[in-house]
């Protein structure tokens, strides 16, 4: 599977940080919050009909605006159009949630947890793919150093999601992936897509 957009592109426009309203049971003063409560969040975020609607969607690139997220996190809504993707990234030291507002998105995944450095190249097991289609209204949370790759696989309609991360991404390494091997190809650190 070839590379595609990056997880927040710099050419992708933010326009705004929109406030989000907060479950009382998640505090950054109580507790850093939980997968459980990222999934929660990007749940009842993605439910905000207006919110989704306001985002403004662009034929060639993904858009984007940061949202503000429970107990510190960092937030995002993100318009997908017909035919893009992530490419295969992680999210470092991170947990993190997200779930198709609009249309339908398409996450590969490795079921494997990856030496977070000193390496290069990895040749993978066949038993470690997984993939999860997510049409509107289904998410997931995920742990540290989860690898994957989401696509709009549609050739027609945008997709709309929401993604909350904790701690705030600290960076998002890239790879690249033929057949079974695994390439490290670039680190990214917040200023490269905020």
């Amino acid at each position: 599977m070839s590379s595609r957009l990056s997880c927040a592109p710099a050419s992708a426009i933010v326009l705004r940080t929109v406030p989000v309203s907060v479950s009382p049971s998640v505090s950054a003063a109580v507790a850093a919050p939980t997968q459980a409560d990222l999934l929660d969040f990007v749940r009842r975020t993605a439910a905000d009909a207006e919110l989704i609607a306001s985002l403004p969607l662009d034929p060639e690139g993904r858009t984007w605006v940061r949202l503000e997220g429970p107990g510190g996190s960092e937030a995002w809504l993100i318009g997908w159009p017909p035919g893009s993707g992530t490419g295969w990234h992680d999210h470092a030291d991170s947990v993190g949630a997200f779930l198709t507002a609009r249309g339908e998105l398409r996450e590969f995944s490795l079921a494997a947890r990856l030496p977070t450095d000193g390496w290069k190249t990895l040749e993978l097991s066949e038993d470690v793919d997984r993939e999860r289609r997510l049409p509107a209204g289904r998410g997931r949370s995920f742990g540290h150093h989860h690898v994957h790759e989401v696509l709009n696989e549609s050739a027609s309609d945008h997709a709309i999601s929401v993604h909350a991360y904790y701690p705030p991404l600290p960076r998002i390494r890239r790879y690249s992936r033929t057949g079974q091997v695994l390439r490290l190809e670039q680190v990214e650190r917040p200023a490269d897509w905020q």
